[in-house]
């Protein structure tokens, strides 16, 4: 075995929008682990939108990636040395490593992964931090009832599509946004939505509330926001009394070349939100997963068995070789993936 690993590292901040020049692919010796830590050679990465937050030194709820440093993220794969109890040669475990083709992490740091759940790559998607994201939100500040209407965007994503299945089957219709008719029809297809809108089709906010009207004939009850932009502004005047707003993020906000450029043209004022707040009873909560992983072995119980059965459907698009991360995550950030973005590195 060589003794030398491949991994990403962040060469500069991004000045809006990411470029390829914001990366940089290096070999580096692998880590010899000490007490009480384990090595892996990492089979599949995470690529998550979370991690252009962490490319830009500012004050967040987690600490920005240091230039040089490398790439933050989930990865899973198998572990080939162990000063641990918690694991052997030849198992397989789920870690924090990053962008890199080995990592090294304390076992207590870390998840054991059982192949008989289903593959190794769920634990990145449908049963990892995506698929647990919405399964949490919905239901922690969702607060979804039979009878209701629930609107997500990225539906075909695996939390808009988590959100959406979890809701279908609690009894609500379902009303899935996504860009692209090809997107819309997976979602409607194959994760079960009542009805997709293609935000594409629409101009703007305007356009597309009024679509939105047609497709929840009885107002939004629940809008679980992890896009902003132009959806967010679509969907507050539809807003129910008593309505229930989970923020997990805000996609399109993340590149200042997508619509953080053109803030000064929506009309989505801070008066108008606190306003539709206001006279409508919203509740609105932000939160971030990270804070909620005693609920974990929860989640898996009560999900695991329905992607067995298939009550639960997920999809996965697979970049090959970590050399192609930066480019698959710059597509990602625009919504040109099709399902879970996961990056094959073994």
């Amino acid at each position: 075995m060589s003794d030398q690993m491949h991994r990403i590292v962040l060469a500069s901040r991004p000045e809006g929008a990411v470029s390829a020049e914001n990366f940089r692919y290096e070999s580096a010796p692998i880590p010899t682990p000490g007490d009480g830590e384990v090595l892996v050679k990492v089979h599949y990465m995470s690529l998550d939108p979370y991690m252009r937050g962490r490319m830009d030194d500012a004050k967040s709820y987690s600490a920005p990636v240091p230039v040089g440093g490398a790439m933050e993220g989930g990865a899973v794969g198998e572990v080939i040395a162990s000063n641990s109890p918690l694991f052997e040669p030849g198992d397989f475990a789920f870690g924090m490593f990053g962008w890199v083709t080995h990592g090294c992490q304390p076992a207590k740091m870390m998840q054991k992964l059982n192949p008989s759940h289903g593959p190794i790559t769920t634990a990145l998607g449908v049963l990892g931090m995506p698929g647990f994201t919405g399964w949490h939100g919905l239901n922690t500040y969702g607060k979804p009832k039979a009878g209701e209407t629930l609107v997500v965007a990225a539906a075909t994503g695996p939390v808009g599509s988590m959100v959406g299945q979890v809701a279908r089957l609690a009894g609500l219709r379902t009303v899935g946004i996504a860009g692209g008719a090809e997107k819309c029809a997976l979602a409607v297809d194959k994760f079960g939505f009542d009805a997709c809108l293609d935000h594409r089709a629409y101009d703007n906010a305007t356009e597309l509330r009024a679509a939105l009207g047609d497709a929840c004939p009885k107002g939004i009850d629940i809008y679980f926001e992890n896009v902003g932009g132009k959806v967010l502004e679509a969907v507050i005047p539809l807003m129910n009394t008593f309505g229930r707003i989970p923020i997990c993020g805000m996609i399109s906000w993340y590149d200042a070349g997508a619509l953080g450029a053109n803030a000064a043209t929506q009309s989505l004022t801070a008066p108008m939100l606190w306003r539709n707040i206001l006279v409508k009873f919203l509740s609105v909560n932000g939160f971030i997963i990270s804070n909620h992983y005693d609920e974990y072995p929860t989640f898996l119980a009560e999900i695991g068995p329905k992607i067995a059965s298939g009550d639960i459907a997920y999809l996965e698009d697979i970049a090959e070789g970590l050399e192609r991360a930066p480019a698959a995550f710059m597509s990602m950030l625009k919504g040109g993936n099709m399902g879970k973005q996961i990056v094959k590195v073994a």
